[in-house]
C-alpha cells in the first residue's frame, strides 16, 4: 500500500535545529529590547549636542538584527544538515542491512561501533535477531531435506516391494503384506510426527493447568509391555508438578523421553529413573537412563530433527523417525521452558525438562512405583 511522500528524517532534523537556533536568537534579541532599548528615551535633549534616541537605536539595531537572524537561520540549515547526517549514519547501516536480510543475505552483520547508545542497542539487537533468523533457517533447511528423503524412503520401499511381488507370482502374499503394513505405519508414524511439530512450534494450543508426574505416570502405563520386553526397570518418583499448556503435546514430551530412556537403555536390563518436582519455581521431570558412555558432542545434536544415536539397537516396533527428542524440544520451547541433556558419569544419559511452574489443582502428594 502505497504512502503520501514526506520530508525525510533528516530534513525533519534539520528544520528542527535550524528553527531551535533562531528561535534563541530571536529570544535573545527579545530580552535586548526590553532590558536595554526600553531603558532609552524616545527624544534626547542635549546641549552638548545631538544623542541618539529609542528610535534612532532601533533604526540602526533592527537591519544588523535581521542580518544576524539570516546568518544563524543558513548556519543553522548548514550545520543541521551535516549534524543530522552524522546522528543517522548508523540508522542507515541498520537500514541496508535489513535490505540485505530481505533480499536473504542473512549473514551479514552491522556490528555497530563506538559507544553504548539507542543506535548501538538497536544494531545489536538486529544482529542478534539476523543470527537467530539464520541458524532457525538453516535447521528448517536441514529439516525438509531429512524430511524429504525419510518420507521418500518408506515410498520406495513400497514401490519395490509391490514391482518384485509383480515379477514374481509365486511370492508369499501374507508377508507381502506384513511387510508393507510395517513401511505404511512407519511412514503414518512420520507424518505424524511432522505435524506434531509443526503444531508445537507454531504454539496453536491452548494453556491449562497439567501436573507432570500424573503424565509422567500414564507413559510408564503406555510403555511397560515394551520395558518387559526389554528387562528394563522403570523407577517412577517425586511430588506433583503442576505447569500450564497443552495436556496432550506435554503428553507426547513424556512419552518420548520414557520411550527414549528405555529404547536406548543398552545392555539389557538397564535402568529408568524419572523424577518430578518444583525446583526454583519450574516444573521440572528429570529422566535418566543406564546405557553405555555418551560423546558429549553427540549428546549435543540429539534434540535436531532426525538425529539418532547411531550406535544404537532398536525393535522393529519402536524404530522411531529420528523425532523423538526434537518434538520434546519444540514441546519444551512452545511452552517457555528448557530442555538439557547430560550423559551421565557411568553411561547412559540425563534429560531434564524445567517448565514455568503454575497452580496445582487436585492432590499434591507424592507419586512412588518401581516395575520391571
Amino acid at each position: 500500500m502505497g504512502r503520501p511522500g514526506g520530508l525525510s528524517v533528516r530534513w525533519k532534523l534539520t528544520l528542527s535545529y535550524a528553527g531551535f537556533l533562531l528561535l534563541a536568537n530571536a529570544l535573545l534579541l527579545v530580552v535586548v529590547w526590553l532590558f536595554l532599548l526600553r531603558y532609552v528615551p524616545e527624544e534626547v535633549r542635549s546641549p552638548a549636542g545631538f544623542v541618539p534616541g529609542r528610535g534612532d537605536l532601533l533604526r540602526a539595531f533592527a537591519p544588523k538584527a535581521a542580518a544576524v537572524l539570516a546568518g544563524v537561520l543558513v548556519f543553522g540549515l548548514v550545520g543541521g544538515w551535516f549534524l543530522a547526517g552524522r546522528m543517522l549514519a548508523p540508522l542507515h547501516r541498520i537500514g541496508g542491512a535489513a535490505e540485505l536480510a530481505a533480499a536473504g543475505s542473512l549473514s551479514h552483520r552491522i556490528d555497530l561501533e563506538g559507544p553504548r547508545d539507542e543506535f548501538r542497542e538497536l544494531a545489536d539487537v538486529f544482529d542478534e535477531m539476523l543470527e537467530r533468523i539464520e541458524a532457525h533457517t538453516a535447521e528448517q533447511q536441514r529439516f525438509a531435506a531429512n524430511a524429504s528423503h525419510e518420507l521418500r524412503t518408506p515410498l520406495a520401499i513400497s514401490r519395490t516391494l509391490l514391482e518384485v511381488a509383480r515379477d514374481d507370482p509365486a511370492r508369499d502374499v501374507d508377508e507381502l503384506l506384513v511387510r508393507l503394513e510395517r513401511v505404511n505405519t512407519r511412514a503414518v508414524e512420520l507424518t505424524e510426527a511432522l505435524l506434531l511439530l509443526s503444531r508445537a512450534d507454531r504454539r496453536s494450543f491452548t494453556r491449562e493447568p497439567v501436573d507432570l508426574s500424573l503424565l509422567v505416570e500414564e507413559a510408564v502405563e503406555t510403555l511397560l509391555p515394551l520395558a518387559e520386553r526389554r528387562g528394563v526397570a522403570l523407577d517412577v518418583a517425586g511430588t506433583a508438578a503442576a505447569t500450564s499448556g497443552s495436556g496432550p503435546l506435554l503428553l507426547r514430551m513424556a512419552t518420548n523421553l520414557v520411550q527414549n530412556a528405555i529404547v536406548h537403555n543398552l545392555p539389557a536390563d538397564g535402568l529408568v529413573r524419572m523424577r518430578t518436582e518444583v525446583r526454583a519455581g519450574a516444573a521440572v521431570l528429570d529422566v535418566d537412563n543406564t546405557g553405555d558412555a555418551l560423546d558429549p558432542a553427540l549428546v549435543a545434536r540429539l534434540t535436531e530433527p532426525f538425529q539418532r544415536g547411531a550406535e544404537r539397537v532398536r525393535d522393529e516396533e519402536h524404530a522411531g523417525a529420528g523425532l523423538g527428542l526434537a518434538i520434546v524440544r519444540s514441546v519444551v520451547d512452545a511452552h517457555d521452558g528448557t530442555l538439557t541433556l547430560a550423559p551421565r558419569p557411568g553411561g547412559g544419559l540425563r534429560i531434564t525438562a524445567a517448565l514455568p511452574a503454575a497452580d496445582l489443582i487436585g492432590d499434591p502428594g507424592a507419586s512412588r512405583r518401581r516395575r520391571r
